[in-house]
């Protein structure tokens, strides 16, 4: 990791808040923009890594009690429920994508 020592906690150990964090994360290999937000979320929701202003940095990754991404799973119950929700947003995509066709 480029400028960390290696060190994957060194990404937020010192950070003033979740807008930094989450720039931080944009610039690590391979992290756009929605992964930077889903990691931010997984880091907070699951590991306490929480600077001021996480949740606004995550977007709706980050809304307590969501139910979009890999940062809100913790067992076979929560899996079901992304995993609806995913395919809830995707059928809206292509019904508002059919709308807009019509």
């Amino acid at each position: 990791m480029h400028g960390y020592d290696g060190r994957a906690d060194a990404l937020w150990s010192d950070v003033p808040d979740g807008a930094t964090l989450l720039r931080r994360l944009g610039e690590l290999p391979g992290f756009g923009a929605q992964k930077s937000r889903i990691f931010l979320a997984l880091l907070g929701k699951q590991y306490g890594v929480t600077p001021p202003g996480w949740r606004e940095a995550a977007g709706d990754y980050g809304r307590e009690g969501s139910r979009r991404s890999v940062a809100d799973i913790t067992g076979p119950a929560s899996l079901a429920e992304v995993r609806a929700t995913k395919q809830q947003l995707k059928q809206a995509a292509k019904d508002a994508k059919a709308a807009q066709q019509a």
